[in-house]
């Protein structure tokens, strides 16, 4: 059987038909949105401080609400807009832990809370948080052995 492109022939061919990856336009994206992020949960860290509370429960507490607003923004279809546009900059921040684990659950609603939101809310997420618990706790035993 004959081929039907030579080496050079399909690289030119290949060349032409692939699109054109956007790579400085999506680094952009995903750095601004990422910023905005990151920018709004230094804001919120800001407010919570000047109101007197403590540093660390400042960062809990912005955790925490950056977590709902990345649920809540999931939940009225938002986030993923702002994925599609952003990329890795929407996925990286916590608001994107949020989003992996939201998205599973509002897809399966319909079969249910409990066979279709309970039972796939962890898919995504599952695995990230067994695999952080179990490195978090090895790693509090290697330190109180290592005390001694």
């Amino acid at each position: 059987m004959k081929a039907i492109f030579t080496k050079d022939e399909y690289v030119r061919y290949v060349e032409q038909k692939a699109p054109k990856s956007k790579v400085m336009k999506n680094i952009l994206r995903a750095f601004l949105v990422g910023g905005v992020i990151c920018a709004g949960g230094q804001l919120i860290t800001n407010w919570l401080k000047a109101r007197g509370v403590p540093a660390e429960n400042a960062a809990n507490l912005t955790a925490l609400i950056l977590v709902c607003v990345g649920a809540l923004f999931t939940g009225l279809n938002i986030y993923d807009e702002i994925g599609r546009f952003a990329g890795a900059g929407s996925i990286v921040p916590i608001t994107g832990f949020a989003n992996s684990i939201v998205s599973p659950a509002m897809e399966f609603r319909s079969e249910g809370f409990i066979t279709g939101v309970g039972a796939r809310m962890f898919v995504i997420a599952g695995p990230v948080l067994v695999y952080g618990i179990s490195a978090s706790v090895i790693a509090g035993i290697i330190y109180y052995l290592l005390r001694f």
